[in-house]
C-alpha cells in the first residue's frame, strides 16, 4: 500500500488480517499495520521493514515507488522481527544498499540471521546521514521498548520515525470507531508499560525538536496538532491518572463475589463517581483489563480465596501490574473466604513493593456471601473510595452554601489553588501563603504577587476560591496552575468544571477541602496584596494529608536536570537560571517566587 505522507515521504507498509494474537498474546480483532517508509531524495532511504509473511507485497510497494530507482539506505531502528524479518531479502534485491543501525542494531541482526551484513553504516546518538535535501538525526530511544531502538528525526519534513512509539493495535484499511486513544492505550500498557521512565527520556528529548508528523511503526501516521498525543504518552509513562472514576475486577466461582463487585459498582455510582467500569478477569480480555487497571486512579480488587491463595485469574492480573511497575493508585479489597479467607492478605503482600499505592480500608470480608455486615462494609469502602466524588456530587445538589469550620483545619504551610475569574474566562494559580486569622467571623488572609494575574482579577472581582492540595496531586497540577499565565492561557479550557455558590471553579480532584472567599480588606506589601476574606461557604472532600511544601519538594517536584550548568536553581518549580551571581531582585518566570527561593547549583 502506497501513499505520500509528504512530497517525498512514501509509506509502503502492509496490513496483517492473518494475525489472531499479536506477539503471541494481544486479540486484534482489526488486524495489524506492519509500517515501513521511503525517502526519495538524492540518495534514498527505506525505514524499516515489516513481517516475514508479507515480503513480496512490501517489495512491490517499494518497486512501485523507486521506479528505476535503487535505495541507498535502509535504516533499522527496531530489530523486533515484525520489523526487521525481511533485511537479508531486502539487501537480495538491493545488494549496493548500506544498512543503517547502532551497535546493538548490528549485534542483534548477526543474532537473527547469522550472516555478514556487506555494507554497513553505524551511527551513535546524535549522528546525521544527509540525503540531499533531507537531513536524518539520530535519537536513542533504549528500551522503548527493545535496547536497541532509535528514533530518526527528519528535520526537512519535521517528520519523526518513533518506531514502536505511538503504535496502536489495527490494520490502516480498517477505521477504529473508537479512534485512537483507546488501542494505541492497550498497546502502550501491554508492550511498553514497564519502560515509563525510559519514554519520559525520551519524551524529553523530542520536546527540543519542532515535530509536525510522527511515522510509528504500527498504526496511524500521526499529523497535525500532536499535542494530544504527546500528551497521552506523558500520562502513561509516568504513571499518572488518566480518567477518574473507578475500576473494579473480580473473579467469582459461584456468583457471590460477583455479586459483591456489581454491588459495589451500584453502590459507587450512587456516590457520584463519574465511570465505573467492571470486568470478570476470567471472561474479559485480560490486556483490557490491565489497560483500565493503569488508566483509572483507583481501583477495587474483588477474588475468592484459593488454595490459601487467591483465585487464578486474580493471581495472573496482579502479576501483569507488577511487570508494568504497577503504581500511583488507591485499592480497595473485597475478599471471600468460607472457613479461612486469605485473599486480601495475600493482595497486600503482592502490592506491597509498589510505589505510591494505597491501600484503602475497610478491607470487604465475605464469609461464603454477602450478609448485613460484610454489606455496611461495602458502603464504608464505596464512601471511602469515592468521597472526593460523592462530596462534588453534594455540592452541585445543594441548595444552600454550607459553611463547616472544619474545612479550614486543612490550612498548613501547605499548598493552594486559588481560583477566579475574570469575566470571561476562568483562571486558577498556586499559592502557598493562606491563613485563617479569626474564627468569628471565619476570617482568612491570602498573599498573592502582583506579578500574577490573578492579583488584579481578584481585587477587581473581590471574590475568590482557596482549593487545598493534598498529597495525591500531580506535578502536572502545579504545570498547570503555577507555570503559565492566565493572561495568556485559559488554563480550564476544554475542562468540565465544578462551581461553588460563588460561581467559582472548585477542583474536582487533588484537593481535600476548599472555601470561598469575598474580600473585606485590602492590604498592599509591596510586590505582594493580602487579601483578608470572609468565608462564604467551605467543605471539607476528603481526608488525604495536605500538601505541604516540604511533601511537595521530597515527593512531587521532579528533580531539576543542571547537568553541568553552572549558576542557580529555583526550588519551587526547578527553573535554572545560569550565571556566576543571582540578581537580588530575580522573580522566576516560570512560579514567580523572589530570589530566597533560589539555591546555588552544585
Amino acid at each position: 500500500m502506497k501513499k505520500n505522507i509528504t512530497n517525498d515521504i512514501y509509506y509502503v507498509g502492509v496490513n496483517d488480517h492473518q494475525v489472531d494474537l499479536f506477539e503471541g498474546q494481544y486479540v486484534v480483532p482489526n488486524g495489524m499495520a506492519y509500517n515501513s517508509y521511503v525517502i526519495m531524495d538524492e540518495f534514498i532511504a527505506v525505514m524499516d521493514t515489516v513481517d516475514q509473511h508479507f515480503t513480496d507485497e512490501w517489495l512491490k510497494n517499494i518497486k512501485e515507488v523507486l521506479g528505476d530507482r535503487k535505495p541507498n539506505y535502509l535504516i533499522v531502528q527496531h530489530m523486533e522481527p515484525d520489523h526487521s524479518a525481511n533485511i537479508m531479502n531486502f539487501l537480495k534485491a538491493y545488494p549496493d544498499a548500506f544498512v543503517v543501525g547502532n551497535a546493538k542494531t548490528f549485534k542483534m541482526m548477526e543474532q537473527f540471521f547469522h550472516e555478514e551484513i556487506p555494507h554497513r553504516v553505524e551511527v551513535n546518538e546524535g549522528d546525521s546521514l544527509n540525503l540531499g535535501k533531507h537531513v536524518l538525526t539520530f535519537v536513542f530511544a533504549p528500551m522503548v521498548h527493545w535496547p536497541e531502538v532509535m528514533f530518526t528525526y527528519d528535520s526537512t519534513g519535521k517528520v519523526l520515525f518513533s518506531a514502536d512509539a505511538f503504535g496502536k493495535f489495527g490494520a490502516l484499511d480498517i477505521e477504529d470507531p473508537e479512534g485512537w486513544d483507546c488501542e494505541a492505550r492497550r498497546y502502550y500498557i501491554g508492550i511498553v508499560g514497564k519502560y515509563g521512565p525510559q519514554v519520559q527520556a525520551v519524551l524529553k528529548k523530542a520536546a527540543s525538536i519542532e515535530i509536525q508528523t510522527i511515522c510509528p511503526l504500527h498504526g496511524p501516521i500521526l499529523s497535525g496538532d500532536l499535542s494530544h498525543y504527546l500528551k497521552q504518552y506523558d500520562i502513561w509513562s509516568s504513571y499518572k491518572t488518566e480518567s477518574e472514576g473507578v475500576a473494579i475486577f473480580y473473579t467469582s466461582v459461584y456468583g457471590h463475589t460477583k455479586e459483591a463487585a456489581l454491588e459495589m459498582a451500584e453502590l459507587l455510582k450512587a456516590n457520584g463517581t463519574p465511570k465505573v467500569a467492571v470486568s470478570d478477569l476470567a471472561r474479559d480480555d485480560m490486556a483490557e483489563c490491565v489497560e483500565d487497571a493503569f488508566r483509572y486512579g483507583k481501583i477495587i480488587l474483588a477474588t475468592t480465596t484459593y488454595n490459601a491463595g487467591i483465585f487464578p485469574f486474580m493471581h495472573t492480573f496482579i502479576d501483569h501490574l507488577l511487570e508494568r511497575n504497577f503504581q500511583n493508585k488507591q485499592i480497595g479489597i473485597i475478599e471471600n473466604g468460607t472457613w479461612a479467607p486469605m485473599a486480601a492478605k495475600v493482595i497486600k503482600d503482592k502490592l506491597a513493593g509498589c510505589k505510591n499505592v494505597t491501600i484503602l480500608e475497610p478491607t470487604v470480608r465475605i464469609l461464603s456471601s454477602l450478609d448485613d455486615n460484610s454489606r455496611q462494609q461495602l458502603q464504608q469502602l464505596a464512601d471511602k473510595i469515592s468521597e472526593e466524588y460523592k462530596a462534588v456530587k453534594e455540592l452541585k445538589e445543594e441548595k444552600a452554601p454550607e459553611l463547616d469550620p472544619k474545612a479550614l483545619f486543612k490550612i498548613g504551610y501547605g499548598l493552594y489553588v486559588v481560583t477566579s475569574n475574570d469575566g470571561n474566562k476562568d483562571n486558577g494559580l498556586i499559592v502557598n501563603t493562606v491563613s485563617q486569622l479569626t474564627d468569628t467571623p471565619l476570617r482568612v488572609a491570602v498573599n498573592i504577587n502582583k506579578l500574577n494575574y490573578s492579583h488584579d482579577v481578584i481585587k477587581k472581582t473581590g471574590i475568590l476560591n482557596v482549593n487545598c492540595l493534598n498529597t495525591s496531586a500531580p506535578f502536572s497540577v502545579f504545570q498547570q496552575f503555577g507555570f503559565q499565565s492566565g493572561k495568556n492561557v485559559n488554563k480550564f479550557d476544554g475542562q468540565e468544571v465544578v462551581r461553588s455558590e460563588n460561581g467559582l471553579v472548585v477542583l474536582s480532584n487533588s484537593i481535600n477541602s476548599f472555601f470561598s472567599l469575598k474580600v473585606a480588606q485590602y492590604v498592599d506589601l509591596g510586590t505582594h496584596g493580602m487579601f483578608i476574606c470572609d468565608v462564604t461557604e467551605s467543605k471539607i472532600i476528603n481526608n488525604i494529608e495536605t500538601m505541604t511544601y516540604n511533601y511537595y519538594q521530597a515527593n512531587v517536584k521532579p528533580k531539576p536536570d543542571t547537568g553541568k550548568k553552572k549558576g542557580y536553581v529555583c526550588k519551587v518549580c526547578g527553573y535554572v537560571y545560569e550565571g556566576d551571581t543571582l540578581p537580588e531582585d530575580i522573580i522566576c518566570p516560570l512560579c514567580k517566587h523572589g530570589a530566597a527561593d533560589f539555591e546555588e547549583i552544585k
